[in-house]
């Protein structure tokens, strides 16, 4: 009885299998939308739709973007968290989507690792802290060493701005902080695009700017002391990273990725992956998709291990700092 039972269940195993393999080599047969959880235009919605094009000309079925802005990116994860894993409904969201969300948002309705599969990073973006250098009070500020000599010399007096509290230029500067054994104040701004203006402005001493930064810091309006990331950036080689700065360890950046519904059959996850990467490697493709970041590609068990990782260290920085969201 034993026996006939082991083959049932392998016989029941291997029609599944095949039953997966032939619905995916078929896939897809209509439509799949790619559900953004930000307005038109942001980073993650460009590289959506880049991606986008890119499947639809490869699989033979359009990819339609559809914008569910909302929650930091919560209406959008939940409704691919709740969609059928048939491969055609996918989100593109960015980390804060997955690493944070649900440490900051008690009312989040999805787990980020139980429910979702993920396909891969697209592009990679590193913060860049700046400082101004026409302000008096940064003026002989050069490195990250004399920004913390700096707080040092002065605990709680020295502002720095963010896009908000819980935005990921507050995490950084928060984990910087607590490397470094120091405390700032944080000025949070209604966006980086704000807090840009409230350096510029001599409002708030230093920020970890997105790469808007990267012009100004080239016309020599902001100083550049590190990047955010463990590797340099392509566009500012000189600047070190925070890790050489002294403080190994140090890797935060905002990336833009793409996921999938946890059941999502294995064989479709692998048609998506790799499209996915292949539109990311693609020449003409790159040089648009580079406008938003480094482009920067990984395998689903390398970027579920990132994604573990991101989400332990920045509950770590949300707890110590004991940050809440807006």
């Amino acid at each position: 009885m034993q026996r006939t039972l082991r083959l049932l269940a392998l016989i029941a195993a291997l029609c599944a299998s095949l039953s997966s393999q032939a619905f995916a080599q078929k896939y897809p047969t209509h439509p799949a939308k790619i559900m953004v959880g930000f307005s038109a235009g942001g980073p993650v919605d460009v590289v959506a739709r880049i991606v986008a094009d890119r499947l639809g000309n490869k699989l033979g079925q359009p990819f339609v973007v559809e914008n569910r802005a909302g929650a930091n990116g919560m209406i959008a994860a939940e409704g691919v968290a709740r969609a059928d894993a048939d491969g055609y409904t996918i989100l593109a969201c960015n980390s804060s989507t997955i690493t944070l969300n649900k440490t900051l948002f008690k009312e989040a309705r999805y787990d980020p690792i139980g429910d979702f599969a993920p396909l891969t990073t697209v592009v990679s973006a590193p913060l860049v802290l700046v400082v101004n250098p026409e302000n008096p009070k940064t003026a002989n500020i050069n490195t990250v060493a004399d920004l913390v000599a700096a707080a040092k010399a002065a605990p709680g007096a020295l502002a720095y701005g963010s896009g908000g509290n819980g935005n990921l230029a507050h995490l950084a500067m928060e984990l910087l902080s607590q490397k470094a054994g120091i405390k700032l104040i944080h000025v949070p701004y209604r966006g980086g695009a704000a807090s840009e203006v409230g350096i510029l402005a001599q409002e708030v001493l230093a920020v970890f700017d997105p790469l808007s930064a990267v012009p100004l810091v080239k016309a020599g309006k902001l100083r550049a002391l590190a990047v955010s990331s463990a590797e340099r950036l392509p566009s500012l080689p000189d600047v070190p990273t925070v890790a050489e700065a002294g403080y190994p360890g140090f890797d935060i950046s905002f990336w833009v990725g793409f996921f999938m519904p946890k059941a999502t059959p294995a064989p479709i996850l692998e048609t998506l992956h790799r499209e996915i990467v292949a539109a990311a490697k693609d020449p003409v493709l790159q040089e648009r998709l580079e406008t938003q970041g480094v482009v920067s590609v990984l395998s689903p068990a390398d970027y579920a291990a990132k994604i573990a990782k991101e989400t332990k260290e920045l509950a770590e920085v949300v707890a110590a700092a004991n940050i809440k969201a807006e």
